[in-house]
């Protein structure tokens, strides 16, 4: 039994493990719709509540700030009282959290209920990688990351049509309130089969909260996070640059207490000796830095086609769509690309990424912005095969050279370095996007994208092989 999930593979049998997975799915997939879902709706909540400016930003990255400040913190409460009563404690949370989104009377009560919501989807994520890879043995974890990095990443992006369709059918007359209540149902069919299949072990061994430590992590994450939103909107500007700063020596402040907190033979909230694995080391640089690109490339995207190439908003959502269909077949082809090729599988796809990004940044300057959207369907598609094909096995890759117990202690620690991706990703490289909202601004974006991906394809050939992380995960190395 692992001693941190409390979770026995020899007692879950096959069909509850799938079952049990997915619980997980479904409440992926409501949690991710959720981001992007209240985009749609804000115009609609924003007339209706009388919300002001301030209100709106914080409706959108309230949540955004709570998941990012207490995933940590949730990975330790539940390596402490056990991954299944974390989990279904969070799906009941994040659940009640949207149907008080959903009745909220004002733009205060919202933010407070949003704040809520994204705390509680920090505690769903937080026990999901300690929950999938205890659940299956190693062989299946590549298939199973495929389907729940897929399920994620479809959510994401069938957020806003979903909300335009419940806007549009305004159900019950409810308007902007059902992209929250919907969620009802969605939780409760996740928070089924997740009673009813996940393991009731209890964990084994002594885990403590460290209150320091997460005070710490917590407030440098905050003023971290918080300071690139705000760069990202008001660029840098010296007093953002102090708040992100100060994040940065708080963050520093949070790994020299771990470190001391370990030499003393405590119970750190983050096991730095993850860091001295060369995959999990490399991986999470990859990881970071494939987050921020990806979204960066993502919040950049609709602008271009809509206020730079003059796209209507069907012919966005259509080259979108097939941007999405590509990243799931690139998803599903790595099930067969990874396990024969390894490492050059993923160094080829996020190289096949960025290739189509910077000829297409190429195209829009030889033709003045005008450009074809029939022309550009091949290169949409292959790039986001090559989205997919590397951006789902990176995660199961560089776990794959860990044991189960550190496999597990780093449930909070992945999704928290992909937070932090995302930050620093969108204020950086829409800095170079926004310093000239134009043609000119795309092209450069396009090929500083390009620029990214390339060297991350170049740092993912020296990821160890197959060979070696097999041999780290026994110990050989």
């Amino acid at each position: 039994m692992s001693e941190t999930t409390g979770v026995a593979k020899a007692q879950v049998p096959e069909l509850g493990a799938w079952l049990a997975f997915g619980a997980c799915l479904i409440a992926v997939f409501m949690q991710m719709i959720d981001v992007t879902i209240v985009n749609t709706a804000l115009p609609s909540l924003t007339a209706d509540l009388g919300a002001s400016r301030s209100a709106q930003l914080l409706v959108i990255s309230g949540s955004a700030l709570a998941f990012a400040c207490t995933l940590l913190t949730a990975a330790r409460i539940g390596a402490m009282v056990g991954r299944r009563p974390m989990f279904l404690v969070s799906v009941l949370a994040f659940t009640a959290a949207s149907v008080w989104c959903g009745a909220a009377g004002g733009p205060t009560e919202l933010v407070l209920a949003r704040v809520v919501q994204g705390a509680a989807g920090a505690g769903m994520a937080a026990q999901t990688i300690a929950i999938l890879t205890a659940g299956f043995p190693r062989e299946r974890h590549p298939l199973v990351f495929a389907l729940y990095g897929g399920v994620a990443g479809f959510a994401g992006m069938l957020g806003p049509i979903v909300g335009g369709v419940l806007l549009t059918l305004d159900i019950g007359g409810w308007g902007w309130r059902s992209v929250f209540l919907i969620n009802l149902p969605i939780g409760l069919f996740a928070f089924a089969p997740a009673w009813k299949f996940l393991d009731r072990g209890s964990p084994v061994g002594r885990h403590h909260l460290d209150p320091v430590g997460a005070a710490l992590s917590g407030l440098g994450l905050f003023a971290l996070i918080a300071g690139m939103a705000q760069i990202q909107e008001h660029g840098w500007r010296p007093h953002l640059i102090a708040v992100t700063g100060a994040g940065l020596a708080l963050t520093a402040a949070f790994l020299a207490q771990q470190r001391a907190r370990t030499a003393r033979g405590g119970d750190p909230l983050v096991r730095l000796d993850l860091f001295g694995n060369h995959g999990f080391r490399l991986g999470s640089v990859l990881v970071g830095a494939f987050f921020g690109l990806f979204t960066a490339f993502v919040f950049a995207a609709s602008i271009t086609m809509q206020d730079v190439l003059g796209y209507s908003p069907l012919l966005t959502g259509m080259v979108t769509t097939l941007f999405a269909l590509g990243a799931g077949a690139g998803a599903l082809g790595s099930l067969v690309l990874v396990p024969r090729w390894d490492i050059w599988a993923l160094a080829a796809g996020i190289a096949l990424f960025g290739g189509c990004i910077g000829a297409g940044g190429v195209y829009l300057y030889l033709v003045d912005g005008v450009a074809n959207a029939l022309l550009c369907a091949g290169p949409v598609f292959a790039a986001g095969f090559g989205v997919g094909l590397f951006g789902v096995q990176l995660q199961p890759m560089m776990l794959s050279g860990l044991d189960e117990n550190r496999i597990a202690e780093s449930s909070g620690v992945l999704p928290t370095i992909e937070q932090v991706g995302n930050a620093v990703g969108l204020a950086v490289l829409t800095t170079v996007f926004f310093s000239s909202h134009s043609l000119a601004g795309t092209i450069m974006m396009m090929g500083a994208i390009a620029a990214v991906a390339l060297v991350l394809a170049a740092l993912t050939l020296a990821m160890p092989s197959r060979e070696r992380r097999e041999q780290a995960a026994v110990g050989v190395l």
